[in-house]
């Protein structure tokens, strides 16, 4: 059970310390970025004083809910096949198999927080790409998908919207929920950029590369407030990406630290109002760790805010 804030000065924030797995020496992907966001929270205040909430590993039969029960078992087994690792970008060791069942518990967490609260982060999450078959682009598991789905088979909620504004396509959360009419999934990402093979998502749209602060936010506000009139969700998973950022290696769009939190502002000014949000930091890609931690708590900033307005109400009756 979670407890009950008792203050509630500001929105729940979810850590697991299995975060960070090690990674080889030099290895791309900026696994300690997440023990840095954690920091930087605390230091910036942006956690209450209930602390972090740490969630339970997510376990078996919740992964093979959304994933091949094979495949699972191989990431918990530690022995994932060397061409699969290659897919996933990884090696799946011990500390990244217990890493990946720990972030997915993170999100289940955070999305029941949210639907107690109105609003609640992840310090890790929206793991996109992995699809059902297995894991691919730096994802294990779909922590995402994992949660929804557990969501909806507990009866815990009816209707779920995926915004996910990460530079890249949500390929593997389309094609989990390609024939799932209880979970929309709405992907903004750029045009010629990671995965060359699209999810069917439930829209799609492609941003040119360099897109900036201006085009970008007018794109998104022509979209989302009628897109939660059609969807009317019971919660939204917000898959805030930094990588759209202009410095971002993998990105290709152009968005500044300013544009950033305006997004994060308006989606969650925007999505509040129609429905609980749970947010999670998605991808993210600088060298320095530190500036990259500080750009992900860019999320957790816009929340610190709009809980502090009142915005977060809690689900709807």
């Amino acid at each position: 059970m979670t407890p009950d804030l008792p203050s509630r000065p500001l929105p729940p924030v979810v850590y697991h310390p299995a975060y960070s797995a090690p990674m080889p020496p030099g290895h791309r992907f900026p696994m300690h970025k997440y023990a840095r966001l954690a920091q930087v929270l605390q230091e910036e205040g942006l956690i209450g004083p209930e602390g972090l909430h740490i969630p339970e590993p997510a376990g078996f039969e919740m992964l093979a809910a959304v994933h091949d029960p094979d495949y699972v078992r191989q990431v918990i087994d530690a022995a994932v096949p060397a061409a699969v690792e290659r897919l996933i970008g990884m090696p799946v060791t011990r500390g990244v198999s217990d890493r990946a069942q720990a972030a997915m518990g993170g999100t289940l967490l955070a999305a029941r927080l949210a639907l107690r609260h109105g609003l609640a982060c992840n310090t890790a999450g929206g793991s996109h790409h992995a699809g059902p078959r297995g894991g691919a682009g730096y994802c294990v598991f779909n922590d995402v998908a994992v949660a929804a789905r557990a969501l909806l088979d507990a009866g815990e909620m009816r209707q779920a919207l995926v915004v996910d504004l990460d530079v890249h396509q949500g390929d593997g959360t389309a094609f989990i929920f390609e024939h799932e009419p209880r979970v929309f999934t709405f992907s903004m990402h750029g045009e010629k950029n990671y995965p060359v093979r699209r999810g069917p998502s439930d829209l799609d749209i492609d941003l040119a590369d360099g897109t900036g602060d201006e085009a970008y936010l007018a794109q998104l506000a022509a979209i989302l407030p009628a897109l939660l009139d059609r969807v009317a969700p019971d919660l939204i998973f917000y898959i805030a990406g930094v990588d759209p950022h202009e410095s971002d290696r993998l990105g290709r769009l152009a968005l500044t630290d300013a544009g950033l939190a305006a997004r994060d502002a308006y989606v969650l000014a925007t999505c509040l109002p129609a429905a609980p949000v749970v947010g999670v930091i998605g991808g993210g890609y600088d060298n320095d760790i530190d500036r990259l931690a500080r750009r992900h708590a860019t999320l957790h900033r816009a929340a610190a805010a709009a809980w502090k307005k009142g915005l977060a109400r809690g689900a709807k009756a």
